[in-house]
């Protein structure tokens, strides 16, 4: 389904690293033209060209040459008409002249009008670089305007640039240099309200410099909470005494979102969409941000055609919690494991305690918490015995989770107590007057709620810690029973989403075990994720699967990031969803599981809102002394309007 994506927040940006020849303007000046109409092709009609891409940055002396600087001008007129004929908006660097001085300048041009035009700060003028040869720097300007084409056009670092059909977006510039600099000018431009950061530049290849200006730009994207487009000047420069290369690339937020291919004589462009509105909801929760002064800017407007498309050109993950690298993913796990043995080890170090219970059931989560503990006590130089792995098994248990969860205990050698809980339930049951046929939320929550209770009483007995066992996912659904699962004395696994869950234990059975403990975390990681609530199958399998009640939680750990993290309304949602499930959930699904999601978000939200103490490992995060404050009973009708009409839509 084709959207606008001004409607999505959103703005396509193309960065060209054009192919040149030195001082040939009409060359060049026709290279820009083909660049403009192949990113027409991609959707994108902002682009941005690199540092002095209209002359070469290698010119030398032919800097203070007449004849090309009077074609640079006429050549910028030039693009002015063109951008109205292909209704798209350039940045291009060029040359220009001001009050008997020459600066290094970018050009914005749109709607057949050069729009502003922003100088250089800092010229580089040690080893290889010679500018203060031939330019001035911005701050020797002698006036707020530059004339060209008859016009006087606005003239400065001053100046940020605003889309009129995205009017919240601002657009600063710097040049090159500027960016290398212990305060980049764009630290001040994002303070005044950029959102998107724009450097052409011309930066030389020698050694280890692509890994520097890859994290450069990354970084100040992630410091300026904005897009940073940067334009390099590619091989066709001079290779008198250095070699250009073309990298280009366009970062948000500290996450790399396009990246050229290097060393190309033919034209190379990378396209990418921005998501000014995340920056804005990012900014809006930064109050160090907020606090910080800015200039008051000069602001022009400028037309751009919106794009409409299917799908964003920038990567939307499937497993936002889950990195598709395996090494990355792997580092990840290690730095998780690392925070919840660390949080465990230092509560236990406060409550002086040398001793843990935790429920254990074969499941993923309690396999996790128990992991957990085993390394926390491990940390504290305390004997496993000191941990009380506690199987309690019910009307719905199964062979095979409590034999895994027996053995695994056996094997790391902490203290197992099996403590079935049929007689006291149905004691229960008779005492409030339940049916036991009836297998409604009474019956698997009066379960839940037995199994609290008994982990309490030992802890109390034994001066014992009860580490939680509940998950992120868990918490966002309120898939665990009040004062049942629900409670412990330190939830490990409360930042921990369930996506990430499986790989965590796969990776303790990599990382951190082996031999048979090893085979048996890998076969709990094979194990359907249930509650075991409800009686098992009459062949002895598991009959209450989790994902078949409340949906893929694949999907609801999607819908966690982008509605908590990312801020991200409904039809936003479904349309990047789309993308990240296409081929494997259709429409209707994805908006059934949504739906269900922001029902239960809004309706269990009175659970979170006395969570125990945990440990935030990641972005998201509920707690409500932490990241999470809302009130239990908001309304979600808001929301599920809107899912309504997305549904009618479709």
């Amino acid at each position: 389904m084709q959207t606008p994506l001004s409607s999505l927040g959103m703005l396509r940006l193309a960065v060209v690293s054009p192919e040149l020849r030195v001082a040939d303007i009409d060359f060049n000046l026709a290279a820009i033209r083909q660049a403009v109409n192949a990113a027409a092709g991609e959707g994108a009609r902002f682009l941005l060209f690199p540092e002095l891409s209209l002359t070469g940055y290698s010119c030398g002396d032919l800097f203070f040459q007449q004849l090309p600087l009077q074609r640079v001008r006429s050549a910028l007129v030039e693009l002015a008409e063109f951008s109205a004929a292909s209704q798209s908006v350039l940045v291009v660097g060029a040359p220009l002249a001001q009050g008997g001085r020459l600066f290094n300048c970018a050009v914005f041009i749109a709607g057949g009008a050069i729009v502003g035009i922003v100088p250089k700060s800092y010229l580089p003028n040690s080893n290889e670089f010679y500018e203060e040869r031939w330019f001035s720097p911005a701050a020797e300007s002698s006036s707020a305007t530059l004339d060209l084409g008859g016009c006087a056009i606005p003239f400065g670092t001053d100046l940020l640039f605003s889309p009129d059909h995205l009017p919240e977006c601002r657009i600063g510039i710097e040049i090159c240099e500027d960016l290398w600099v212990p305060a980049p000018p764009s630290a001040q431009l994002a303070l005044a309200g950029a959102t998107i950061l724009l450097n052409p530049s011309a930066s030389p290849e020698t050694l280890g410099k692509m890994e520097y200006r890859r994290e450069l730009v990354r970084s100040q994207s992630a410091r300026c909470l904005a897009a940073y487009a940067y334009a390099s000047a590619g091989p066709g420069e001079s290779s008198t005494d250095l070699v250009f290369s073309g990298h280009s690339l366009i970062a948000e937020n500290g996450a790399l979102l396009a990246e050229s291919d290097r060393f190309s004589f033919a034209t190379t462009m990378v396209v990418a969409d921005i998501d000014v509105e995340r920056l804005l909801n990012e900014r809006r929760r930064s109050n160090s941000f907020a606090a910080a002064a800015g200039f008051t800017p000069r602001v022009l407007s400028f037309r751009l055609a919106d794009t409409v498309a299917d799908s964003a050109l920038r990567p939307i993950s499937a497993t936002p919690f889950v990195p598709a690298d395996d090494s990355e993913r792997s580092a990840r796990c290690r730095e998780i494991f690392a925070i919840q043995t660390t949080g465990l080890a230092r509560r236990l170090r406060h409550t002086g305690g040398s001793k843990a219970v935790l429920g254990i059931s074969g499941g993923l989560d309690s396999t996790l918490a128990l992991l957990v503990t085993v390394k926390a006590f491990d940390r504290l130089g305390l004997a496993h015995a000191g941990i009380e792995a506690v199987t309690m098994p019910g009307f719905g248990t199964t062979a095979r989770t409590r034999g895994n969860a027996e053995r695994l205990a056996n094997l790391l050698g902490v203290s197992l107590k099996v403590i079935p809980i049929a007689a006291a339930v149905r004691q229960h049951f008779r005492d409030i007057g339940h049916d036991e046929t009836t297998h409604d939320i009474t019956f698997e929550n009066a379960q839940a709620r037995e199994r609290t209770q008994i982990l309490m009483d030992l802890a109390n007995r034994n001066g014992a810690l009860v580490v939680g066992t509940g998950d992120l996912s868990e918490l966002a659904l309120g898939w665990c029973t009040y004062n049942g699962d629900h409670m412990s004395m330190y939830g490990v696994n409360s930042g921990v989403p369930k996506t990430l869950v499986q790989y965590l234990v796969a990776w303790c059975a990599e990382a951190e075990f082996s031999g048979d403990i090893a085979k048996i975390l890998a076969d709990i990681v094979d194990t359907p994720v249930s509650p075991e609530l409800l009686p098992p199958k009459a062949n002895g399998e598991i009959n209450q699967i989790t994902e078949e009640t409340i949906g893929p939680y694949l999907l609801h750990d999607f819908f966690l990031y982008q509605v908590v993290r990312l801020q991200a309304p409904p039809a936003k949602i479904l349309f990047s969803a789309r993308q990240a499930f296409a081929g494997r959930y259709s429409d209707g699904e994805i908006l059934r599981w949504l739906k269900l999601f922001y029902q239960r978000f809004f309706a269990q939200q009175f659970k979170r809102s006395c969570l125990p103490d945990g440990p935030k490992v990641g972005s998201v995060a509920l707690s409500p002394r932490g990241d999470w404050r809302m009130p239990s009973d908001a309304s979600a009708n808001l929301w599920l309007n809107e899912l309504d009409r997305l549904k009618a839509d479709s």
